[in-house]
């Protein structure tokens, strides 16, 4: 991380990038931190790759927001995995976060349909009959 202030890294990335919202950005910082303490011990120092940013946003967004996640995250343009991806980079490129050798944004391709993963823990499950 950089001397920037995250409000002023945040503010150059939506002036450059206006697909999303403070609230994504803010939301992205802390599913940082969960994913830190989930797969690094917490040491804040650790690296996470993206595959596991995206569980732990995913987590972080069930745990904050419950039935309402999908909505609230699509509400500040986050739908899929890519669009943490760039956020991540939009940051890396104000100069807040760093990466590592080898990080690329393919690493948030693919990952969980935040809209499947966000709503289906919330659907009624199916009652087997009995006959």
């Amino acid at each position: 991380m950089s001397d920037i202030l995250f409000e002023e890294a945040v503010q150059l990335s939506i002036d450059r990038d206006p697909r999303y919202t403070q609230e994504a950005y803010e939301f992205v910082r802390e599913a940082l931190h969960v994913s830190v303490k989930k797969f690094c011990n917490g040491d804040d120092g650790q690296h996470v790759a993206g595959q596991q940013l995206l569980e732990g946003a995913r987590e972080h967004a069930l745990k904050e927001y419950g039935p309402m996640a999908a909505f609230i995250l699509r509400q500040w343009g986050v739908t899929q995995g890519i669009d943490i991806g760039h956020i991540v980079y939009n940051l890396i490129n104000a100069k807040y976060f760093g990466r590592s050798q080898g990080d690329s944004l393919d690493d948030f391709a693919g990952g969980p349909d935040f809209e499947e993963s966000l709503s289906k823990p919330f659907l009624p499950q199916k009652v087997k009959s009995s006959s």
